[in-house]
């Protein structure tokens, strides 16, 4: 009973970890338009930084183009700034309160940094992870050692802990190669 708890703690965490990597994958350009190109994007707003969705909305009306219709005029070059400068290599046109950008084609040597962000934040997931499976397997150690558990429980628990590691590792090295093909997309 007990293990079983355990072990649907770690999944969820593990889980957690799992989907703050969908998101940032979610973020990472791929030479058409998603709004997600700019969900990390902190706009200077009102003596605070604050997520560009608070200072207006952003839609793609077309498959090569971002638009955010800034709410407040003050803040029209403040947005426009924190796009250019967020490492995107994107480049941001004013139209009154309207700003577009458009969504360059990516360079294969664009594409293979992309890739290896990607890939750093794949490896970030993983060791979280390991985090997590360390600390279960800590848990059930110092219940094996306060004589809560068996030594026969201890390896059962040991194994089930490692299996759910092994089996989220998998996912995200398969996130991983999905990404990773859809970047070199060209």
């Amino acid at each position: 009973m007990i293990d079983d708890i355990l072990l649907e703690n770690l999944r969820k965490k593990m889980n957690v970890s799992f989907d703050v990597l969908l998101k940032n994958f979610s973020g990472l350009r791929t030479g058409r338009a998603s709004v997600m190109i700019l969900d990390n994007i902190m706009v200077e707003a009102y003596g605070d930084r604050v997520p560009i969705q608070q200072v207006g909305t952003v839609n793609v009306p077309e498959a090569k183009l971002l638009t955010v219709q800034v709410w407040d005029s003050s803040l029209i070059k403040a947005t426009e700034a924190a796009i250019r400068n967020a490492s995107l290599g994107l480049n941001p046109v004013i139209e009154g309160q309207l700003i577009r950008i458009p969504i360059p084609d990516l360079s294969e040597e664009r594409r293979q940094e992309i890739c290896k962000l990607a890939g750093k934040y794949a490896e970030q997931s993983k060791i979280s992870m390991r985090n997590v499976r360390k600390d279960g397997m800590d848990k059930i150690k110092k219940q094996e050692k306060n004589k809560e558990i068996t030594e026969d429980e201890y390896k059962r628990i040991s194994d089930d802990i490692q299996k759910l590691t092994d089996e989220l590792i998998k996912k995200i090295d398969e996130a991983f190669s999905v990404k990773e093909k859809e970047i070199m997309k060209v």
